[in-house]
C-alpha cells in the first residue's frame, strides 16, 4: 500500500485488523516497489480524471464505469501477454468464483 495519509490512518488500520487483513505498505520514496499501481494510477489520471468534467456526481459514476469497462474488457495489456484483463483471469483461472462484497 502507498504512505499516503488515506492509507496510514488509524481508521484503517483498526478495520483492517477487525477483518483480519494485513496492510502492507510500500517503503516510503520508493514508487517502483508499487509500480504496477503507480502505472495503473498515470492512466486513470492521464485518460481519464484529466480527460473529463464531472458534474453531478453520477455523472462520475457513469464515465467511470465505462472507463473500466474499456480498460478491463476491451484494452489489451502487453504486461498480460496482449490480453484484456479478463481474458488474463479467465486464461488463469481454474475455478471463477465470485467475490464476496467488502464490508465496511
Amino acid at each position: 500500500m502507498d504512505n499516503g495519509t488515506e492509507f496510514t490512518s488509524r481508521a484503517l488500520d483498526d478495520w483492517a485488523y477487525r477483518r483480519g487483513i494485513k496492510l502492507d505498505y510500500t517503503r516510503p520514496g520508493k514508487p517502483t516497489d508499487n509500480g504496477l499501481i503507480e502505472s495503473f494510477n498515470g492512466r486513470l489520471r492521464d485518460e481519464f480524471l484529466n480527460v473529463h468534467e464531472f458534474i453531478p456526481l453520477h455523472d462520475l459514476r457513469e464515465k467511470l464505469q465505462a472507463w473500466q469497462d474499456d480498460y478491463n474488457h476491451h484494452r489489451p495489456h502487453g504486461s498480460l501477454g496482449h490480453l484484456t484483463p479478463c481474458e488474463y483471469v479467465q486464461k488463469w483461472s481454474v475455478q471463477p468464483k465470485e467475490a464476496a462484497p467488502l464490508q465496511f
